[in-house]
Formats: structure tokens, C-alpha cells, sequence
């Protein structure tokens, strides 16, 4: 199916307390196409007044119980209500990502699509299963007690999403807050709103109550303003790790709960005992797919120095054949980078892997065109674990390479990082390869494939990749408080 022709996008203004409204100072910021820099769309820019706005309008639906106190069935009939809208929405959003988010138009009708969908429904069934527990009291002595535990919805949160995959990311955020019986504030980045924005209104038409979700596109003030709400009683963030510290210096002024999805350097680790070519196509993909903009991201390649040129060789086959182009195009298999900025800190990233001794095995550098931001597919070779393509996370399709010789090496180079987000190992060997899944320091590691998501599987990180859980039940619990009920009987 291709991508059908480019049309005026739907809603263009911020929704707060039910209600299309512009910016409070009519303030907009222009929505730009990464595949050809074009300008798509002026969108209601948000300032801390329309956060402060927002905040209250969660904080009043949630203690007005138009949400929360919905029986649980009912919630879960909602948010079914939502993964069909969405379906029935499916080329619209899939456009919406791929003229705003530069996500190839296969991809996004395919992948991010289908995806939101599913989190809305894995959400709805976790609503009615959401329950307490029965407790034995233990040391209360001859007194007769019962005692039992409840989880709660935790209040009005505040959901930021980044511009990576912004309609799957908020749907990460608002499918087990609504099922958890919460209101939502979501920000989306400033650079990616419409589909979040889209989002907004399919909620309203499946009966979610005004107030409960608002929507905000805005830069990192209005995220900050959100963060600072006494409104807002938790915070979900995912973005840079530098701008997590800062959400979480915010929120510990008043002990706030926060989840932080944040950056990623995960290694892919090729054992020679490997199936080799899929090793390779699984590698190209854990780095190219969606130009490397992806927190998961296959980033550091290590492989057995058996293997090591063999790999490194079917890699940037790969990558010259890959079909980079405008996102629209069906044929694309690389879009863009999301903007000229961060095409420059990508070539200048690279840059630095050169001077520090770094071999390019392909690519390197910008694509010479007359519009869009696109980045070569490029391999680095021989890294050395200090440089900084090896300890910074880049958000590009640029891989490090570089050879080990043993288990205990190559655990070694992996764990060499402060981030631990992700990771694969590749191997035939079933002892080799658990081994090595529970002693890399990685949220999520994958064995013998590389960025497989599922809505049951918890993902998060250890170390500077994050706090908490999103998705599975345990994505749920981050949107409630635990009490204990103690009741004396007669």
C-alpha cells in the first residue's frame, strides 16, 4: 500500500479539559517533514500557563472519580474502544508518523500502528485483573483481625514522550495509566505532536471522560512546568539521560514517583558459534532500522575475532544497498534523521571516532542532497572502549565495531558502560548464551534476534538507562499506590 497523498493534518491545537484550545499566548510552532524539510503544519505551541492548565484539569478529573471510579469493565470497554479507533485510523496515524517522525511509510502502517493498537488492548484486559490481596496477620497476637492490600490509581500524571516513535511512546504511557484508573497530562516532543495529538481525539470519541487526557505539544519548559506541578502526582519520562537527572532532581523536592526510560549504548554480542548470516542481518537491522533513532539501538558490535572481518563485511553490504530515502516512499527501507541539528551532532560524533582511530568501513558522513537530513548507514571498526562512539550514545545509524577473543572478554566490553538498557548475544550454545543473558548488566537482552518488542515483556534499564518499568503488569503497578487495610473484629 503506498503512502497516501499529503494532507492538511486534523488537529492542530492543544486539548486541555475536553477542549480543542490554542496556546495562551496564541503562540505556534511549525511541524516540519525531516525527508525533505518542508514545512507541514503550524501547531499550538503550549507555555507553563497551558501546563499549569492541563495539571489542574487531570488533578480535578481525577478527584471528581469520572475516570477512576468507572467500574473496571468499563474502563476496559473504553480503551477496546481506543485499539479499534486506531485500526480504523491506522493510514491516517501511519501518515501522521511518517511525514512528522520521518518513520518510513511500511514501517509506520506495519509496525507503529498495529503496536499502539495492542497496548491498548493488553491494557484493557489487565483491568479488570487489577487486585488486592488477603493477608494472614502474623504477630498481633489472640486479637481477631482481618487485613487485606488494595492498589489504588496514584493520581494525575505527567506522560513525556520523545520524538523517536511518538504515537507508540504515548501509547506506552496512557494505555496502563487509563487502566490503572488515572489522568493523564501527555507532552509530546515539540518537534512530533500530530499524531500524538490525533491520539488525543480518538480518546475523547471512545468515551474517555474530559479532563482525564490532556495534550500539550511544547518544548522543554512546558515539560519542566509539568514536572514542578503540585498537581501532578507522578511523572513518566522518557528521553536523554542528562534530562532524567534533572526530572528526577525536580521531582525528589517532594518525593514524587517518577519513571525514567533513558538512553542506550546496547551491545550485540557474535559468538563464531553463531548463525552467522543472521547474525549479520539481525545486527544490520538492530542499527539501521529507523536510522538508528532508536533507544534500543544494536550500537556496539562485538563479535569473535574468528568472525570478526566475516561480520563486519556482511554488515556494510547491508548498508550499501539499503534503500535510503523520503519516508512517504514505499520502497524506503532508511528515512531521515529527525532534523538538521541532530544530523550535524551525528556526523560530528563520528567525526570524533575518526580522529581517535576509528577505521570507516562504510559511510561516514552526511548524504550530499538539496533537502532532508539523511545520514549515511555507517560502520566503525577497531573501536577502543574509551572513545567516545563507544561511550556516548549517538541515536543514529552508526555502529562500533570490535573483535574479542574470549566469554570473559567479550562480557567484559559489554558491561563497559554506564548505560544498561538493552543487549543480544548470538550463539548456538544454550549454556553460552544464558550465561551470558544473566551476567550482562541490561534491562532486556535478547538471544539470538535484536529489538523484538511485546507489550507482556517489562522493559527499563539498570545504571543511567533508567528508573522502572514500562509495559507488562509491572509497567501497570508504576501507575499505583500499595495500601493496607487492617480492620479489628469482634
Amino acid at each position: 500500500m503506498a503512502a497516501p497523498a499529503a494532507s492538511a493534518p486534523a488537529y492542530r491545537q492543544l486539548l486541555v479539559d475536553g477542549q480543542w484550545r490554542p496556546s495562551s499566548t496564541r503562540a505556534e510552532r511549525a511541524v516540519i517533514d525531516p525527508s525533505d524539510g518542508s514545512h507541514i503544519i503550524e501547531v499550538a505551541d503550549a507555555t507553563t500557563a497551558d501546563a499549569a492548565a492541563a495539571a489542574k484539569s487531570a488533578a480535578d478529573s481525577f478527584a471528581s472519580g469520572a475516570w477512576r471510579r468507572l467500574t473496571p469493565a468499563a474502563r476496559a470497554k473504553v480503551l477496546w474502544r481506543v485499539a479499534d479507533l486506531i485500526e480504523a485510523n491506522a493510514a491516517a496515524l501511519a501518515s501522521l508518523e511518517t511525514r512528522n517522525g520521518g518513520k518510513p511509510w511500511t514501517a509506520a502502517l506495519g509496525g507503529e500502528v498495529p503496536f499502539a493498537a495492542e497496548c491498548f488492548r493488553y491494557y484493557a484486559g489487565w483491568c479488570t485483573k487489577l487486585e488486592g490481596r488477603s493477608k494472614s496477620i502474623s504477630s498481633v497476637g489472640t486479637a481477631r483481625m482481618h487485613s487485606y492490600t488494595r492498589l489504588e490509581p496514584i493520581g494525575a500524571v505527567a506522560l513525556i514522550v520523545p520524538w523517536n516513535g511518538p504515537l507508540v511512546q504515548a501509547s506506552w504511557k496512557l494505555a496502563p495509566a487509563l487502566a490503572a484508573g488515572c489522568s493523564c497530562v501527555l507532552k509530546p516532543d515539540e518537534h512530533t505532536p500530530l499524531s500524538a495529538l490525533h491520539l488525543g481525539a480518538l480518546l475523547l470519541e471512545a468515551g474517555v471522560p474530559p479532563g482525564v487526557v490532556n495534550v500539550i505539544p511544547g518544548d522543554g519548559r512546558v515539560g519542566a512546568a509539568l514536572v514542578s506541578s503540585p498537581d501532578i502526582a507522578k511523572v513518566s519520562f522518557t528521553g536523554s539521560t542528562a534530562t532524567g537527572r534533572k526530572v528526577l532532581a525536580e521531582c525528589s523536592n517532594d518525593l514524587r514517583k517518577v519513571t525514567l526510560e533513558l538512553g542506550g549504548k546496547s551491545p550485540l554480542v557474535v559468538f563464531a558459534d553463531a548463525d552467522i548470516e543472521r547474525a549479520i542481518d539481525g545486527a544490520s537491522r538492530a542499527i539501521f532500522d529507523n536510522a538508528g533513532q532508536v533507544c534500543v539501538a544494536g550500537s556496539r558490535l562485538y563479535a569473535e575475532a574468528s568472525v570478526y572481518e566475516r561480520v563486519l563485511a556482511g554488515i556494510a553490504e547491508r548498508a550499501q544497498k539499503l534503500r535510503v530515502g523520503p519516508a512517504s516512499d514505499p520502497d524506503t527501507e532508511m528515512g531521515p534523521v529527525i532534523s538538521a541539528a541532530h544530523l550535524r551532532n551525528i556526523c560530528a560524533h563520528v567525526d570524533s571516532g575518526r580522529r581517535q582511530g576509528a577505521r570507516i568501513v562504510v559511510g561516514g558522513a552526511a548524504f550530499d542532497r538539496r533537502s532532508g537530513f539523511y545520514m549515511q548507514p555507517t560502520v566503525l571498526a577497531d573501536v577502543q572502549p574509551t572513545m567516545q562512539v563507544v561511550q556516548e550514545e549517538i541515536f543514529g545509524p552508526v555502529l562500533a565495531a570490535q573483535s574479542f577473543a574470549s566469554f570473559h572478554e567479550a562480557l567484559q566490553l559489554a558491561n563497559d558502560t554506564r548505560y544498561g538498557l538493552a543487549g543480544s548475544v548470538w550463539t548456538d550454545d544454550i549454556n553460552k548464551a544464558h550465561t551470558f543473558a544473566e551476567e550482562l548488566r541490561a534491562g532486556l537482552v535478547w538471544i539470538n534476534c535484536h529489538g523484538v518488542p511485546d507489550m507482556a515483556v517489562p522493559f527499563g534499564g539498570y545504571r543511567q538507562s533508567g528508573w522502572g518499568r514500562e509495559n507488562g503488569y509491572e509497567g501497570l503497578l508504576e501507575y499505583t499506590e500499595h495500601k493496607s487495610v487492617m480492620a479489628m473484629l469482634r
